[in-house]
């Protein structure tokens, strides 16, 4: 019986210019994409790098590099989860829309691990005005 190599299209983000342009924060990002991609017996489709605060939803590259997953059925890759978002409703929608993804730092996660660091993510960008205990009591 034959496998067949996963496929993967790679998302690379960082949130200033001057990141982009030092391409330190870039850099690190590939080499742990890389490193995933060999290690899974993979291979990369494509790849998309953006320059992009991670609070913007609404980034050109990021939806281009989601509709080549759609149409070719590969996997969203990226280093970090904090690279795609820090916003939990947009990381958790990702499953609505169809798209498969693995961040190179947590392969084995599952959408229960991915829901809960969406949230510290968001915590940590201070994404929450009020605890959420405070806010499930108001």
């Amino acid at each position: 019986m034959t496998t067949t190599a996963p496929l993967f299209i790679s998302y690379f983000r960082v949130s200033t210019a001057r990141q982009g342009a030092s391409g330190l924060g870039i850099e690190a990002q590939q080499r742990a994409v890389a490193v995933h991609v060999a290690q899974s017996g993979g291979r990369e489709l494509a790849s998309f790098t953006e320059i992009e605060s991670g609070k913007n939803n609404e980034r050109p590259r990021l939806a281009e590099a989601m509709e080549r997953c759609r149409l070719t059925g590969a996997v969203l890759l990226i280093a970090k989860l904090d690279r795609l978002s820090r916003d939990a409703h947009f990381l958790l929608g990702l499953e609505k829309a169809g798209i498969d993804f693995i961040a190179a730092d947590m392969p084995n996660a599952n959408r229960l691990t991915v829901g809960i660091m969406a949230l510290v993510a968001q915590q940590e960008r201070g994404g929450f005005e009020k605890p959420l205990v405070l806010r499930a009591a108001l």
